[in-house]
């Protein structure tokens, strides 16, 4: 095993780690105090224990649960996805455990949704980038994503979690709980996307100019971006037209902007956000996000 194959593992168990973390100070200190869900079997794990009675053990719930998935997982998304998913769940169980020991803050409910949803969000959406997961919903969405490569795992994971969070009012017989939750989980998914897919965030620029060969120059000079030439004709006119192509990085869109106007104020710009951009300059294909 050589120094970079080390460290790449290294990297993979660190990001886990640190996921797991921010995952339990969420869960722990700002929404379980707060009596309030983020959907997940951890969430789920918490409505059993309210409903039973049961004062912690929340987290040894939740490794529990996750049995029976993981073994699905194991069979449909491979061996090191399996691998990092029992670090993360094992992580994360353990650390709600522990974390729950810890006196939480003194905040109002709102404060306890901001914070965490947010953290909750960042933590799967970390271990998540590594190519991991915490188990339960993370494994259903994420074979779901096997199937539905269109959809985000935030969403289909929102999806999953809508019935958990409906239980929350029902168990703790306040629908105020559930709209809490709501807004919790809402915030963590976007929170999430945004961790897997913020990083990768690249604008795709579609441009109709007389004068494409000058701007295509300027944006190979000046952005150092390739560019792609289309060959199209007007609608109404029947013209034929010549369409650039043309992905840069998020940073950069403004830059295009401000060359496309300095070099043809009468070009025809159409910006699109994209959420990943794959080949030479941008990133590389991954089968986790």
């Amino acid at each position: 095993m050589n120094g970079k194959t080390i460290w790449r593992e290294v990297r993979f168990v660190a990001l886990i780690l640190f996921g797991s973390v921010c995952y339990a100070i969420g869960f722990d200190l700002f929404l379980m105090t707060h009596q309030v869900n983020a959907g997940g079997v951890s969430g789920a794990s918490m409505l059993i224990c309210a409903a039973l009675g049961w004062d912690g053990g929340v987290g040894i719930l939740t490794l529990g649960i996750n049995v029976p998935l993981f073994l699905l997982g194991y069979r449909y998304l491979g061996k090191r996805f399996f691998v990092g998913s029992i670090v993360g769940t094992i992580a994360t169980s353990a650390l709600i455990e522990l974390v729950a020991h810890i006196p939480a803050p003194q905040t109002d409910i709102m404060l306890g949704v901001l914070y965490g949803g947010v953290l909750v969000g960042l933590g799967l959406g970390v271990v998540f980038y590594a190519g991991a997961s915490t188990g339960g919903v993370d494994i259903i969405a994420s074979l779901l994503r096997k199937k539905f490569r269109s959809l985000s795992v935030g969403n289909l994971m929102l999806a999953v979690d809508s019935a958990v969070i409906i239980l929350t009012g029902v168990v703790y017989r306040d629908i105020n709980k559930t709209l809490y939750s709501a807004l919790t989980l809402f915030l963590s998914t976007t929170v999430l996307d945004a961790v897997i897919f913020g990083l990768n965030d690249s604008t795709v620029a579609l441009i109709i100019s007389d004068k494409y060969a000058d701007i295509a120059r300027e944006i190979e000079q000046k952005l150092v971006r390739g560019v792609t030439m289309l060959s199209g004709y007007g609608g109404y006119t029947g013209a034929k037209k010549m369409v650039l192509l043309v992905a840069v990085r998020k940073q950069q869109t403004t830059q295009l902007k401000m060359l496309v106007e300095r070099t043809d104020p009468e070009a025809f710009l159409i910006l699109q956000r994209s959420h990943q951009v794959l080949g030479n300059g941008f990133g590389r294909y991954s089968d986790n996000v």
